[in-house]
């Protein structure tokens, strides 16, 4: 306790023993109540009731059943990773509820039967008196009766870092409901910090009651929402799946009728529709998302729930904290002025740079402030290295009175024994009182500390003065002061902020602010983060909207200040409701049912609390805004290249089932087996799941708006460029198949020609559809490891195909002549020349808008 300082009497005995466990008996222990935990069981029947699981497990027991072992185990592989990190992922979101109810239960210090006993947090109760003193962790929701210069940190509520002054019930003002945030109120709050001084409060809600305990239950009851991508596939596949089922039957009412083996039949159609079926869809989902976690890692921002890699690239409104999101979460000394009006900014310059004449108001700063202090804006005047007389000793301070909103600390100091040092500090009409100011002088004040003010400055009023030991008077305003100046203090803005704004907006994202703070302060930090908010919405202004009226609201530029933890929630609500596709960023325990609710929630990884980790979709490790700009940006790259690889799987399968379809219709001999296919398959798998993976990002990334979230993966442009590859491959293969049959080529190097013809063009369609925007030179430079692998590979395995005598004999393949290869180069190059001058009528269309929202760019929204 601080010397000067007074230990508190209670003003009643407290509750008796018996009395408090009646009430712990009738209402439960002052904690959150355990969350019913699934077994690992109970997870894993969960997780093999999604559909596009439920599809890799079917799919690889049919290839188990025909035989293709290989195929099925890679199916098999990646259903059993997808089951273990879902395993994982939901254990770890089960952990949220548990980091709640270890922050709520510290031990308190209480008053029982006029005794003061400390007992374990969760034996609180409601009536209880607990005592409060610096560094304590406040138990439970209480009502100040006594304090003595309390201040608490409430930031875990509200999101603001600067400590709050609590004032008696009798003299503060007393809001109904109780709420946090805000100077001279009389509730405490559990969860929070006491940074100075003393109080006994009285509880009046414990465990689930409490603020932090209303935070726990709303958390408990959000559902997180099924990814779009994820059902955008599952109706994707699902489609496929009706088209194959037709197929099938109409290739065995064909092949029996006309071939008369219903068997035969039977088999022929099973492996047609397995060919039609692009089973490579949730593969690839799978492995885009697990890569696009890892890349977007090393911006140093960590993917809890892969999911949100997809919404990324459709985030329409970022709605951002300001406390430590835009701004550093430390607060410095942005303006000093003195009584003549001279002002000087430090900008965290030392000590030594200040001017000599500012020093004096520096100096009694630092003297007005704790030796050690808990205070943010104490430990700013204590960052500035200022010397203060090395061997004083504090003789008494003065604490907050509630008619009185200062402090003042009496120094002895060692160079002068006959007089002592006073220092004091506060709000700006109390010192200006304590210095005895004329009405002209305190309007004068006023209207400095209001210009301060408008630049989000918090504003401290600072005055010296001198008196003779031994006998101190009992109230400071006994000593005569003389006026200082001013000091403003100031959250400074993180140094990437204003260009990584900037960016969202070329990006088509509206960044919207949400904060605790006072309007003023959020209006300058909006303003110097360049979000130039039209108007500041307050929570009061808030709770007397609906909802239709918020929604209004919310689509212009506006910036909201004084929101409670319930009206972030409602915010992402209406903005949800209002069709955006919401990215929410936040570090405190207030914001983790918003971060849950949105689309994307974003949390701090440095100073952010584990509630809000886990209840986060992405993490920052790094704390730093720019890293947002940076995981939209790849987040948009991912669904880009996803897009390109689905398009070169519908392209892919045309020609695979046309040609299996064509003997079947023509009565020429089935060419390609099993191994065919899955030679095929090992170009496909590789190629659309990880070449198309590390493709760079297409140049417009960032200057195209948000794509439309009712947008479906495939959009018409999409299937119509893929069809337009898909029907030009075929019919160049088909050509060469019916051509070299007319021509009597035996039925081995016609199987070799087609196949190698196959081959070939699809390699074309992988540089086709390399990019939307590039020129087909940039397609071949632009460099890509795993495609020059694949190319080497493939090369490899074809010429010894035709080299080693066992490998022809497993193909089935017979020789190609030099005129042959020439026709399978030919049939490449004219797919390539032909599809990439169809890219041109098309490239508005995939182009502009890959990821898009069906209508040309447009600028950021407003």
């Amino acid at each position: 306790m601080p010397e000067g300082a007074q230990q508190l009497a209670s003003p009643v005995p407290g509750l008796t023993t018996s009395e408090a466990l009646t009430r712990l008996s009738a209402e439960g222990p002052n904690e959150l109540p355990h969350a019913g935990r699934r077994s690992i069981v109970r997870l894993i029947i969960d997780v093999l009731r999604e559909p596009m699981l439920f599809l890799l497990l079917a799919g690889g027991a049919i290839y188990f059943a025909l035989g293709d072992l290989g195929e099925a185990v890679l199916l098999l592989a990646f259903a059993s990773a997808s089951i273990v990190i879902t395993i994982v992922q939901e254990a770890r979101t089960e952990r949220v509820l548990e980091s709640l109810r270890d922050l709520t239960s510290p031990r308190a210090l209480v008053i029982r039967d006029g005794e003061r006993v400390r007992i374990a947090g969760r034996d609180v109760v409601r009536g209880d008196i607990i005592v409060l003193s610096e560094g304590d962790r406040v138990a439970a929701d209480a009502t100040v009766a006594q304090c003595d210069d309390l201040l608490t940190d409430e930031s875990l509520l509200t999101g603001e870092s600067v400590p709050v002054r609590k004032l008696p019930a009798a003299a503060g003002r007393a809001p109904n409901p109780p709420r946090a945030g805000g100077d001279d109120l009389p509730y405490v709050f559990s969860g929070t910090l006491v940074v100075r001084g003393t109080g006994i409060a009285e509880v009046t809600s414990t465990g689930i009651r409490t603020e932090i305990g209303k935070i726990g239950q709303s958390l408990s009851s959000l559902e997180t929402e099924t990814p779009r991508l994820q059902l955008q596939t599952q109706r994707l596949v699902a489609r496929f799946a009706i088209v194959s089922a037709i197929v099938i039957v109409a290739t065995v009412l064909l092949y029996g009728l006309y071939r008369g083996g219903w068997l035969d039949g039977v088999l022929a159609g099973i492996a047609l529709g397995m060919s039609m079926l692009p089973e490579e869809f949730p593969v690839v989902l799978t492995v885009f998302l697990a890569m696009g976690a890892w890349r977007i890692s090393q911006a140093r921002v960590l993917t809890r729930r892969a999911s949100a890699i997809e919404s990324l690239g459709a985030a329409t409104v970022l709605c951002t904290d300001k406390t430590g999101t835009l701004t550093q979460n430390r607060m410095r000394i942005a303006r000093l002025m003195l009584p003549d009006k001279a002002a000087f900014s430090p900008h965290d310059a030392p000590f030594p740079d200040i001017p000599d004449h500012f020093r004096t108001l520096v100096e009694t700063g630092v003297l007005a402030s704790a030796p050690e202090p808990f205070d943010p804006m104490e430990r700013a005047l204590h960052a500035l290295g200022m010397p203060t007389h090395p061997g004083k000793h504090l003789a008494r301070s003065y604490g907050l009175r509630p008619d009185l909103l200062a402090v003042s600390n009496v120094w002895r100091l060692p160079e002068d024994g006959t007089r002592l040092m006073v220092a004091a500090k506060g709000a700006p009409e109390a010192i200006g009182a304590l210095c005895r100011m004329s009405a002209a002088e305190l309007d004068e004040l006023s209207r400095r500390v209001d210009a301060l003010a408008d630049e989000g400055l918090r504003v401290l009023g600072v005055a010296r003065a001198c008196c003779k030991p031994p006998v101190l008077p009992e109230s400071q305003r006994a000593f005569s002061y003389r006026f200082c100046g001013l000091i403003g203090f100031a959250d400074p803005l993180r140094p990437e902020v204003k260009s990584a704004v900037a960016e969202c907006r070329s990006a088509g994202i509206k960044v919207t602010m949400i904060t605790g703070d006072y309007p003023a302060t959020a209006s300058a930090i909006a303003t110097q983060a360049g979000l130039d908010p039209e108007r500041i919405l307050t929570g009061t202004e808030l709770s007397g909207m609906s909802d239709d009226e918020l929604a209004r609201v919310a689509r212009s530029r506006t910036a909201f200040a004084r929101i409670a933890p319930d009206q972030k929630l409602r915010v992402v609500n209406v903005l949800k409701a209002n069709g955006e596709i919401v990215a929410m960023t936040g570090d405190g325990v207030n914001d983790a049912p918003s971060l849950k609710a949105a689309h994307i929630g974003i949390a701090m990884g440095g100073r952010g609390t584990d509630v809000a980790r886990e209840a986060s979709s992405i993490v920052l490790l790094d704390d730093d805004f720019g890293s947002i700009v940076k995981a939209i940006r790849l987040g948009r790259r991912i669904y880009d290249n996803l897009r390109k690889a689905m398009s070169f799987i519908l392209a892919v399968h045309v020609p695979i089932a046309g040609l299996a379809l064509l003997p079947l219709l023509t009565g020429l001999p089935v060419l390609f087996g099993p191994v065919h296919i899955a030679f095929i398959e090992m170009i496909i798998d590789p190629v659309c799941s990880l070449v198309f993976e590390a493709e760079t990002e297409e140049r417009n990334v960032m200057q195209r708006p948000p794509r439309s979230p009712s947008e479906p993966l495939l959009p018409r442009a999409l299937v119509i460029w893929a069809g337009l590859q898909g029907g030009l491959a075929f019919a160049l293969t088909g050509s060469i198949l019916m051509t070299a049959s007319a021509y009597g080529m035996p039925e081995d190097e016609v199987r070799a020609l087609t196949f190698f013809s196959l081959v070939f063009v699809i390699v074309s369609l992988i540089f086709v559809n390399r990019s939307f925007t590039s020129s087909l030179v940039e397609a071949f430079t632009r460099p890509n490891r795993t495609l020059v692998l694949i190319i080497l590979f493939v090369a490899f395995v074809l010429a010894l195909s035709l080299i080693w005598p066992a490998a022809a004999k497993l193909f089935r393949f017979g020789p190609l002549h030099g005129d042959d290869l020439a026709i399978t180069v030919a049939a490449a190059l004219v797919s390539l020349a032909l599809l990439e001058a169809s890219k041109y009528p098309l490239r508005h269309a995939l182009a502009g808008r890959p990821s898009g929202t069906g209508a040309p760019a447009a600028p950021a929204r407003d």
